[in-house]
């Protein structure tokens, strides 16, 4: 790779971060040998407190522009809260805490977050404007706080308890962002204490300390290579350096672990863009939002340096930015199907998370490529210009604030469009289907990627939110899913997935993580061009539950139809399927339309519909049903609050009341039911009057519904889309096997797509209805015998759900 020169914020005017600006003025990595241990140890001092001033840059954001009121704004926000914590901290000779409400400080999650809020109010005293700024007591302080924390919680001589996370990863980062701060304040005893009990509990990065034979991975990694690092720094000790950088790559363990690799199983990214923590969890906007501020943290850190990242495969990293994460960012937010457990998190939310990876990536850029950074930051100013709902000085920091403006300041760069395409993700079960107006995501689960993780008192809801639910973002609505939603949500009714209404007990309230996966093989499908979709899960209940499911969702330019066939069950329970469950707000009266009639707008009002044919709702959307549908409708007002689904130490939500209003479409397939059925459309931004004209004109037609195969006919595209359950034939196509199949004539031009979602397969015949000539363009995986009704042949084994193409004339 060919790092350039240019500066950290690559910012004009007098909005950035001015010291900031200093930090890449090195060369870049790949300028910058690779250091062995021993011939780093030769490295000046200087050297090391040159980076450490670029660490207190990086933790603080140094110098700001004080007429601008984006940047006093951010100050007056960390003032505020960490004026607050201040007054709160116990500083009396006696004390045994220092707040409290983090009483004992012997508990793990205590002095984990007691140290977070330390590195608060390091911040606030580091930051000109805060009431907090430069004082001598507010540093004394601080000192005392970190020898009590030490003495009384957290020292070599203690032992792991509770979540191992506080001990190896949140309070040694947190203890050493406060070191980095407060370097020059720190007794040099104090120092060499607390650089001891970082190589007591993460003295690498490599290896999970309370389990040394657990590899680490993924965010992991990279949270504790930033930890040794710093470590490195603060204890002028190349060799933690070396081990920092090297623990990137791996290179001690042939670059098994390396996060500049692309993973086949387990933790990491994948080839399809799917992003893995936790073994079976599709983590992306979580986890591998992490991984990612910690890889450009830590390459921002040692850039120039002789301990720069120099390994050419930092590519993945780079090729993961489009591929990975800009699929699951809609305007600036991240989508929550990828946010696994967090999405139950009260102060994370979908838009600070997304804010958080927005700046990450533009960190990452300040020091990639221009090939790379010049698209990423036309990507993130798109991003950025478009999210009016939660303006992104709201969410960031002041080093992140700088990246920003600098981007938006920028007349050279040029926001790009939304991405629009479909993508499946088959390595974590994760479809986006995205058009310039609106996306829709589906998450999915198998048995080889969970339907939910939880655990420490997170995610307690989460039962049905991988069997299917359909996310539909607005480009016009930006707060759907982040303004209340969770808290309030009716749990048994997340819309897109079918559900036996049995009531459930909470899920992971105990210490550690754990994750269900379901006994189905088929969830995925196929991408056509890369514009049209078709993807598919079966459903097979959770013990205690009988309920079976076939579900297909074909995604169309303007559309996404919705089937589901063979639902069975024989519990004496009701199942449903949920059409929508859409969060209106706090006093939401969007009008709703059914065949054309207004219905009541009073909260509490019910509806059922014998035979409804379509369905509208202000500011959504509209609703058709092919073959008309007894539809029942509900509005409500639904008060929950963030602890009800998260009681977790440091993350769990506040007891305060949340109230949003609710309006829910469902089909009830009655109790106990044999082999139903359900068939409806999503138009999403569709008028009331585009949607009724869709419902009679039909152009789209549903050829096969049932436990076979589903599939749709788009005459006007010249598009035929099938999920097969197995050998059988639906619209003219016959397939030797369960697969996705869509086939696309356009003139004398076909286009084919495969897949085995279900990965249970060698080879995979299809064969089409019309001549075929020749082939023109195929994967290798594919071969063609021509005929009056051709044959390809699919080598689909081992392609891990993965589509195969063909391009054909006829």
């Amino acid at each position: 790779m060919n790092l350039s020169r240019r500066t950290l914020l690559a910012a004009s005017g007098a909005t950035a971060v001015t010291a900031a600006t200093t930090l890449m003025t090195s060369a870049g990595a790949a300028q910058a040998r690779p250091t062995t241990a021993a011939s780093a140890e030769a490295t000046s001092t200087a050297g090391f407190d040159t980076l450490l001033q670029r660490a207190e840059t990086l933790l603080t954001g140094g110098e700001f522009d004080r007429s601008d009121t984006d940047f006093t704004a951010a100050v007056a926000a960390l003032d505020t809260t960490a004026a607050g914590l201040w007054d709160t901290l116990d500083r009396g000779p006696g004390r045994t805490a220092l707040w409290a409400d983090l009483a004992p400080l012997t508990d793990p999650g205590n002095f984990g977050q007691s140290y977070t809020r330390l590195r608060t109010l390091a911040t606030a005293w580091a930051t000109e404007g805060t009431s907090l700024a430069g004082s001598t007591e507010v540093a004394d302080a601080l000192v005392a706080a970190l020898r009590l924390t030490y003495d009384t919680a957290y020292n070599p001589a203690e032992r792991e308890t509770g979540n191992w996370w506080f001990w190896e990863i949140g309070a040694p980062r947190a203890l050493m962002d406060c070191s980095v701060i407060l370097r020059d304040r720190l007794p040099p005893a104090d120092l060499a204490d607390y650089l001891s009990v970082v190589d007591r509990f993460c003295p690498d990065a490599d290896r999970r300390t309370n389990s040394p034979a657990l590899a680490e991975t993924g965010a992991n990694r990279t949270d504790k290579a930033v930890i040794v690092a710093l470590r490195g720094l603060l204890g002028h000790d190349a060799a933690k350096l070396v081990s920092a950088r090297d623990a990137l790559s791996d290179v001690r363990d042939s670059g098994r672990n390396s996060l500049f690799r692309h993973t086949a199983s387990g933790d990491g990214f994948y080839e399809d863009g799917s992003f893995v923590q936790h073994d079976d969890v599709a983590y992306t906007g979580s986890y591998g939002i992490v991984l990612l501020n910690g890889t450009a943290w830590l390459l921002a850190l040692l850039a120039g340096s002789e301990w720069a990242v120099a390994d050419p495969k930092v590519s993945v990293m780079y090729e993961a930015v489009e591929r990975t994460f800009a699929p699951v960012v809609f305007d600036g937010l991240m989508m929550d199907s990828v946010r696994g457990r967090a999405i139950s998190r009260e102060r994370a939310g979908d838009h600070r998370d997304g804010a958080t990876a927005l700046a990450a990536i533009l960190l990452l850029a300040s020091g990639a490529p221009a090939e790379y950074a010049d698209r990423w930051r036309a990507l993130v100013k798109g991003w950025l210009t478009r999210n009016r709902a939660t303006p992104f000085a709201a969410l960031a920091t002041l080093l992140q604030l700088a990246l920003a403006k600098g981007v938006l300041n920028d007349r050279t760069v040029a926001a790009e469009a939304r991405t629009t395409g479909t993508f499946v993700f088959a390595d974590m079960d994760r479809v986006v289907h995205r058009r310039p107006g609106w996306a829709c995501a589906l998450s999915l689960s198998s048995k080889r990627i969970s339907a939910y993780e939880a655990g420490n008192g997170e995610n307690l809801h989460g039962w049905y939110t991988g069997d299917g639910m359909t996310y539909l973002y607005d480009g016009d609505d930006l707060r759907q899913f982040n303004d209340g939603f969770w808290p309030t949500v009716d749990p048994y009714r997340l819309p897109g997935t079918t559900v036996d209404t049995r009531r459930r007990t909470d899920l992971g309230t105990g210490a550690g993580t754990s994750t269900y996966r379901p006994a189905n093989a088929v969830a995925g499908g196929a991408v056509l061009d890369g514009r049209y979709g078709a993807a598919a899960m079966e459903v097979i209940g959770a013990p205690g539950s009988t309920l079976r499911t076939r579900k297909s969702w074909f995604l169309l330019d303007n559309a996404v139809i919705a089937l589901g066939a063979g639902i069975t069950a024989s519990d004496g329970r009701p199942v449903e399927t949920i059409v929508e469950n859409r969060n209106l707000g706090t006093d939401g009266r969007h009008r709703l339309l059914v065949d054309g009639v207004r219905q009541p707008v009073e909260q509490g009002w019910t509806g059922n519909f014998g035979r409804a044919r379509w369905a509208h709702v202000d500011g959504v959307g509209g609703y058709v049903f092919p073959d008309g549908t007894a539809l029942h409708a509900l509005r409500e007002e639904r008060t929950g609050t963030w602890r009800a689904i998260n009681t977790g130490a440091d993350t769990g939500g506040s007891t305060d009341p949340v109230d949003r209003r609710y309006l829910t479409l469902w089909v009830d397939h009655g109790t106990s039911p044999t082999d139903a059925r359900y068939a409806h459309v999503l138009l999403p931004g569709a008028s009331a009057a585009a949607t009724s004209v869709w419902s009679h004109s039909r152009p789209v037609r549903i050829v096969a519904n049932d436990a076979t195969a589903q599939a749709v006919e788009v005459r006007r595209a010249g598009l035929t889309a099938v999920t097969f359950w197995g050998a059988g034939s639906a619209a003219g196509i016959t397939s030797s096997g369960p697969a996705s199949v869509l086939v696309r004539r356009r003139g004398a031009h076909v286009s084919v797509a495969v897949s085995d979602p279900g990965r249970s397969l060698t080879t995979l015949s299809v064969e089409l209805p019309f001549r075929v000539r020749s082939v023109v363009d195929a994967d290798d995986t594919v071969s063609l015998a021509p005929g009056r009704r051709p044959v390809l042949t699919v080598a689909v084994g081992g392609s891990r759900g993965h589509t195969h193409r063909a391009e054909l004339v006829q």
